[in-house]
């Protein structure tokens, strides 16, 4: 998989993501965070993973208006479009997610220790929980 940043769309996974949701609308959120909650899902994938910190950066983008790190054009007037009452109910699930995948059943942290960029990730995935608890 190809990574080129920290962000949560700097990689295969979460680039692609963005036009899932561009497409799909909510589904593909709801769908994101259900796939990481997953009681019979067992070890989290970096794919899964990826695509759960996306979501939880699509979601925290409409609640709280800062677009700063929605690199596409498309997604970005999808979320200023998006009605954040409509999406409200998403965020609690979108924390338990993210925390999921900070896990240690959750392949992301174990190939960001092994990285110089460790704790700039670590760092963007603490402050996007901050925006997820409103």
């Amino acid at each position: 998989m190809d990574i080129w940043g920290t962000g949560p769309f700097e990689n295969e996974a979460g680039a692609a993501f963005a036009d899932e949701v561009v497409q799909d609308g909510a589904f593909a959120l709801a769908e994101a965070f259900d796939v990481a909650l997953d009681p019979d899902g067992g070890f989290l994938a970096a794919e899964e993973g990826h695509r759960t910190l996306a979501a939880a950066e699509i979601l925290a983008a409409v609640l709280d208006g800062e677009t700063q790190n929605i690199v596409s054009a498309r997604l970005r007037a999808w979320v200023q479009e998006a009605d954040a009452a409509d999406l409200f109910s998403l965020r609690d699930v979108a924390r338990d997610a993210v925390e999921r995948v900070l896990g240690p059943d959750s392949e992301l942290p174990d190939l960001w220790t092994e990285t110089a960029e460790a704790d700039a990730w670590l760092g963007a995935v603490r402050t996007l929980q901050i925006r997820l608890e409103g």
